[in-house]
């Protein structure tokens, strides 16, 4: 059983364990009962059968005894379903918003978060909401499990009395990327929580774009590598051709502008790119004009380093490479551009070259090709990556140059 941390909590445990300790019961005791009666009215040892009349005690007894067992049990659900559904007055209130496929929550102040962080020993309400299909909002530490249900508002409260990280699920399958609903708890003492929250939601140096992006869940259905997920890519949006489909069902090519993003948002059923399905849920006003500007801005920018460094997340790069000049399984892409490298070619012999844009991009597409020095032949082969997804890449390692690249 998941350890709790919410009070509230000990309750459900309870009745758990009280439930399974009769079913446990009544399933020893019919086990016990059955088999005394296989063996004690064996036809060997009963011939003749025993014609039974009746016997008004033992109809009492097992209508009596069901009955209080049944209304123990019940009242030992009810106590606990109401310790979890009975919110303390002032506690402090998270807007949780459920979506395909990824968590948003809202706090008082107007700060957003895709992790729900709380104060410990602080109760919290959670006014749960979904934006397109049904799903749960799981938190196993905590016995919370509660539905969202599109046009519905509920809520639900926990509180924690231990610091950490715990896991939030989607309980429901909510289609393709349910597995990936998947985010944390994070208990924080009062004061650090609280100079979290006066924080803003974007990263230090984060352009605010795309911060927002993330924000709103973009990128849990949209790619930023031209690969093929649940909606169409991102990757350098404006710079590239796209077939759409008009509302009279004719096909235009278009070169994506700040218009066509636009309506996107807030009307994405009006015009659809070709191979893509009307399910993306509409945003309508629930983004300001200027969220929605500082949006298309990043989308629309040339030319971004940061362009590469999503893909260079997106792809699993940085699960080996570092950025701070620091080497794990691969090299650091710090000072990596540029600089002069040793190793050994895919025949075993040795080299001495310049990481210049060959190199880097034979890396990539053939990293047995040249094993750097100090080493293993263990990255995988991205042969299957197109030549924009490559030069996104190769402009993040230019930006990283640093000292040692030129």
């Amino acid at each position: 059983m998941y350890p709790q941390i919410f009070s509230a909590a000990k309750e459900v445990d309870q009745a758990f364990l009280i439930i399974l300790g009769f079913a446990v019961f009544i399933l020893v005791a019919v086990t016990v009962a059955m088999l005394y009666f296989l063996w004690r009215y064996d036809h060997k040892r009963n011939p003749h059968a025993t014609d039974i009349k009746g016997s008004v005690w033992l109809e009492i007894i097992w209508t009596v005894l069901p009955t209080i067992i049944v209304l123990g049990l019940f009242w030992t659900g009810w106590t606990s379903f109401k310790a979890m559904r009975t919110i303390p007055e002032g506690a402090m209130t998270v807007s949780v918003e459920g979506r395909m496929w990824s968590w948003r929550f809202t706090y008082e102040n107007g700060r957003t978060s895709n992790e729900l962080v709380i104060p410990v020993n602080t109760p919290v309400r959670l006014a749960l909401a979904s934006r397109d299909v049904i799903h749960s909002f799981y938190v196993p530490a905590m016995r919370v499990k509660w539905d969202l249900v599109p046009g519905m508002e509920t809520d639900a409260w926990l509180q924690s009395d231990t610091l950490g990280d715990y896991d939030i699920f989607c309980a429901e399958y909510c289609g393709l990327k349910h597995a990936d609903m998947i985010t944390l708890l994070r208990v924080l003492d009062q004061e650090e929580f609280d100079a979290w929250l006066a924080e803003g939601g974007a990263e230090e140096g984060e352009d605010v774009g795309l911060a927002l992006l993330k924000e709103f869940g973009c990128f849990d259905c949209h790619s930023m590598d031209l690969s093929e997920d649940a909606a169409p890519s991102l990757l350098d949006l404006g710079g590239r051709e796209q077939t759409v489909v008009l509302p009279d069902g004719t096909e235009k090519t278009i070169r994506p502008d700040a218009d066509f993003i636009r309506q996107s948002v807030r009307e994405p059923g009006a015009t659809l790119v070709k191979g893509w399905g009307d399910e993306m849920p509409p945003y309508g006003d629930e983004l300001s004009d200027a969220q929605l500007d500082a949006m298309i801005a990043y989308l629309l920018k040339p030319d971004r380093p940061d362009k590469g460094q999503a893909l260079a997340d997106e792809l699993g790069c940085l699960g080996c490479h570092t950025t701070d000049g620091t080497d794990d399984v691969g090299p650091s892409f710090l000072g990596l551009y540029g600089s002069e490298r040793k190793g050994k070619t895919a025949d075993g012999k040795p080299y001495d070259l310049k990481a210049d844009d060959a190199y880097l991009r034979r890396a990539i597409v053939e990293p047995s090709a040249n094993v750097p020095e100090g080493f293993d032949d263990a990255m995988p082969i991205y042969d299957d990556l197109d030549q924009a997804t490559l030069d996104q890449l190769l402009g993040y390692l230019k930006s990283l140059a640093g000292e040692g690249g030129q």
